[in-house]
């Protein structure tokens, strides 16, 4: 069934508005009709909804049932990825809302090759958050995660200490995953370098602020293999995939 996302004042317990792109869509590529059903999805919740009017501006729907997301799990995870080269963050931030991440932070560290002002990276995170939503519709998500602004390694290692449980995936090694990560816990935070890795200094200002150094066994990964097998591994051990 097709998924859509809407806006809190969009929708409520009876009816709902899909505008714009999401109107033009049902009607003109779809080629839905009036009385079929689509899933629209808002603050974790999935409203199953019958299209009642449809125009290119706008279609109207009467909200059927209302229930908990199915696509969520019950892990908020937090992926600190340091800018990589070419258009890597491109695949990295669609296979981790795939994953179940909740939101993507890139970072700027000491060894990031790539170094984009923020006026280019605005530009750049727009696209970043297109390519979350359509991923968030197509693997079944009930909210859209959020590529946010870029930040610098101090401030991800401040950000790192305030969830529950911090990482930051050292090339050089560490704890196992499987040390820290269990059932139970609700919020992590995971620290990803770029090609180059990091400075020491960097992950010593982490241990400063209580993040644990996990090590991903005894094979180097590219930077954007990484954070999807982190992702994955957290999801698994906290019993969400």
């Amino acid at each position: 069934m097709p998924r859509f996302f809407a806006n809190s004042e969009d929708i409520n317990e009876t009816t709902a508005v899909l505008r714009g792109a999401d109107a033009v869509h049902i009607g003109r590529s779809l080629r839905m009709r009036l009385g079929d059903e689509v899933t629209v999805c808002c603050g974790g919740k999935d409203y199953l909804c019958r299209i009642d009017t449809i125009s290119d501006e706008q279609c109207g729907l009467t909200v059927l049932s209302v229930s908990d997301g199915s696509g969520e799990p019950d892990v908020r995870v937090t992926l600190y990825q340091a800018v990589p080269k070419s258009d890597k963050l491109e695949l990295i931030v669609q296979k981790a809302v795939e994953l179940g991440a909740s939101e993507i932070i890139p970072v700027l560290t000491a060894r990031c090759v790539s170094r984009p002002d923020e006026k280019s990276f605005r530009k750049k995170r727009e696209r970043l958050n297109k390519i979350a939503l359509e991923a968030a519709k197509q693997c079944g998500r009930s909210i859209v995660p959020t590529v946010g602004e870029m930040i610098t390694a101090d401030e991800c290692a401040k950000r790192l200490g305030q969830h529950e449980l911090g990482l930051i995936c050292y090339e050089k090694g560490g704890e196992p995953l499987g040390e820290y990560v269990r059932r139970g816990i609700k919020d992590i935070g995971i620290f990803i370098g770029s090609e180059g890795g990091f400075e020491e200094s960097e992950v010593e200002k982490c241990r400063e602020n209580d993040a644990k150094v996990i090590g991903m066994g005894s094979r180097i990964l590219r930077c954007e293999t990484a954070p999807l097998a982190a992702i994955a591994i957290v999801m698994n051990l906290t019993g969400n995939m």
